[in-house]
Formats: structure tokens, C-alpha cells, sequence
């Protein structure tokens, strides 16, 4: 697969994720909800500190340091792409290793850029955040947060009282909150799960196997992790 194939993916990933998030910020009110399929899809706008799907890590300390691995990670993907283009691993991996890829640097740019360029959307007032506000973003440079929109309650019920533990309470599937970032990454992670003998079969290219009985030699191929 040519690097510049990957590229357009990861930009198309890119481009998805923060026209949605730009829009959702500049909209919606913090907790603003509008179903989209039924009550099944809906659009629900939450902003979060943490990792993907909402999951959080360690306060204020922990988002710095979550940040930086982000960014460090990131930098890091950007030469292990490269080297999984050159020894022509195969096209599918490489297309997944790109949307997790593409998910990560989606998130980054919220933890890195919002708080500087956005104004706070705060639950209590319900306002809608504007762009570059006068005196500045809610928060400094890695403290930004990340903005879910994406819901899907495929299932809400309460369960029956004789169900052990959550008898009687509500229970919500699918419940997490996530954004077209989350959705890449979680995409990319499952495909690769899934198709691993696929992606990592060996294939024998040029090997060279002796007949005992007859002393010829013959040419099989040489081991490759790489499958085409």
C-alpha cells in the first residue's frame, strides 16, 4: 500500500472527527440531546477529561501526562506506519493500523488545542460555547477536553427484580458516549482482532528444501511474516 493512500485515510478520518466536534461545540450546550434514529441513535454532547469512550485517568496531573503520551505515541506512529509501508505488510493491517492511528491524533488535537481556542460550555447555564472568546479559552495549552456526541441506547429497560446485584435498576445498551475518533480506534483495534491469521499468515518464498531420498534441491519460497 502507498503511504499517500494511508495519508488520505487518516486526513478523511481527521476532517470526520473535528467538523463533527467543531460543530457539536459551536451548537450544543453541554448535556444538549436531540435523537436522531428513533431514541436509539441519538446526539448527546458531553466533553470529557480522559481517554476514549470517557474513561478517565488520574485529575489534573493524569490529563497532562495522558496528553503528552498521546502526543509521544502519536509521533511514534508516524515512523512505525512508515515502516509497516515499507516491508509491505498487509494492506488491511496497514489500513487499520491507520485508523487507530488517526483516532489518536483526533483526540490529541482536542486535549491539545480546545481549551485554548474555546470558550467553556458549562452544564449549569447552558451556553453555547463561541470560538476564539475575548480573553482567552476555558483552560491552557494539553488541558483540553475531549467532546463526545455519539449515543447509541440500543437498549433501555429496568431489570427484573430477581436479576442478583442490579435487580431493579436501569440498564442502558449501548451506554458510553463517543465521537468518530473513539469510533476509527475501536474499528481499526476489532479488524485487527478478528483477521489476525489473515493479516499475519507466513507465506514460504524462495526456501530451499533438500529431498533425502533424491538429493535434489528444491526452491519453495522464503519465510515471510507478510501477507500481501
Amino acid at each position: 500500500m502507498k503511504g499517500k493512500y494511508l495519508a488520505l485515510i487518516i486526513l478523511l478520518v481527521i476532517v470526520a472527527d473535528q467538523t463533527m466536534k467543531f460543530y457539536i461545540k459551536l451548537h450544543f450546550f453541554a448535556g444538549e440531546e436531540h435523537d436522531v434514529l428513533g431514541t436509539w441513535f441519538r446526539i448527546h454532547f458531553i466533553e470529557n477529561e480522559g481517554m476514549a469512550w470517557g474513561w478517565k485517568f488520574g485529575g489534573d496531573i493524569g490529563k497532562i501526562i495522558l496528553t503528552l503520551f498521546r502526543l509521544v505515541a502519536v509521533i511514534w506512529g508516524v515512523f512505525i506506519l512508515r515502516d509497516f509501508i515499507t516491508k509491505k505488510y498487509h494492506t488491511g493491517f496497514i489500513i487499520c493500523a491507520g485508523l487507530i492511528f488517526a483516532g489518536a491524533l483526533g483526540n490529541l488535537i482536542d486535549s491539545m488545542f480546545y481549551g485554548l481556542i474555546f470558550q467553556n460550555s458549562d452544564p449549569f447555564i447552558q451556553n453555547v460555547a463561541k470560538i476564539f472568546p475575548k480573553g482567552g479559552g476555558y483552560t491552557s495549552f494539553l488541558h483540553g477536553k475531549v467532546v463526545d456526541m455519539l449515543y447509541f441506547p440500543l437498549i433501555s429497560t429496568t431489570l427484573p427484580t430477581w436479576v442478583p446485584f442490579w435487580g431493579g435498576k436501569q440498564f442502558d445498551f449501548f451506554e458510553p458516549v463517543f465521537n468518530i475518533a473513539d469510533a476509527s480506534i475501536s474499528i481499526g483495534v476489532m479488524i485487527i482482532l478478528v483477521f489476525q491469521n489473515t493479516f499475519f499468515k507466513k507465506e514460504l518464498e524462495g526456501y530451499i528444501v533438500n529431498d533425502v531420498d533424491t538429493g535434489q534441491t528444491t526452491n519453495t519460497g522464503v519465510a515471510n511474516n507478510h501477507a500481501e
